[in-house]
């Protein structure tokens, strides 16, 4: 597999956030969106046994999150039992352009980018969570995705002026739409990874 990261944190965004987590970050993903955190080429090729022992020794259990990139490209139902046994919570944050389902992941995490690209057609019906990367631009939308979870993300632009337009535009949003909540990148407001 291809994997360009393992780190131990805490999530930072949406229901779990607060939680101390394992991230495993795959290289790779089938949209190029242009506020990614991700370095799509930058990787190395990793086992299942490789990645769940880096987990491990990271964290005795609790929750893993696979990331990236697009995880479900690579994700296989033996690497989910394998960090299953060794004690993890499996999350999965997807884009949702490809089915995915709780046989691969304990939660799953939807952030649809449909209104950032007009290929990115969602293809997964039901999640634990949708998340919306909001840029004050774009319809806030879930896709039709079946959920009780509903979050708006401000974007970040990397320019203080717009993001905090972008924020408050999402604070009105989420009144004017009690079914949605905020969602805050934690990590980058208190500067922790």
């Amino acid at each position: 597999m291809r994997v360009n990261e393992i780190f131990f944190s805490l999530q930072g965004e949406g229901f779990h956030a607060g939680r101390a987590a394992v991230f495993v970050r795959f290289s790779g993903c089938n949209l190029r969106c242009p506020f990614c955190d991700t370095e799509f080429d930058d990787f190395r090729e990793m086992t299942e046994e490789e990645i769940v022992a880096e987990a491990t020794r990271l964290s005795r259990g609790g929750l893993v999150v696979l990331t990236g990139g697009e995880p479900t490209l690579q994700m296989t139902p033996s690497l989910t039992q394998k960090l299953r046994e060794a004690g993890f919570t499996v999350c999965v944050e997807t884009n949702g352009t490809r089915e995915v389902n709780h046989d691969l992941a304990d939660w799953i995490t939807c952030s649809p980018k449909q209104t950032f690209l007009s290929h990115a057609a969602v293809r997964l019906a039901e999640a634990d969570e949708v998340k919306v990367v909001f840029d004050g631009l774009h319809e806030v939308s879930d896709c039709g995705i079946k959920t009780t979870r509903r979050y708006v993300q401000p974007c970040d632009v990397c320019d203080a002026v717009r993001n905090a337009e972008i924020a408050r535009k999402a604070v009105d949003y989420v009144k004017k739409n009690p079914q949605w909540q905020l969602s805050v990148q934690l990590h980058k407001l208190l500067g922790f990874r």
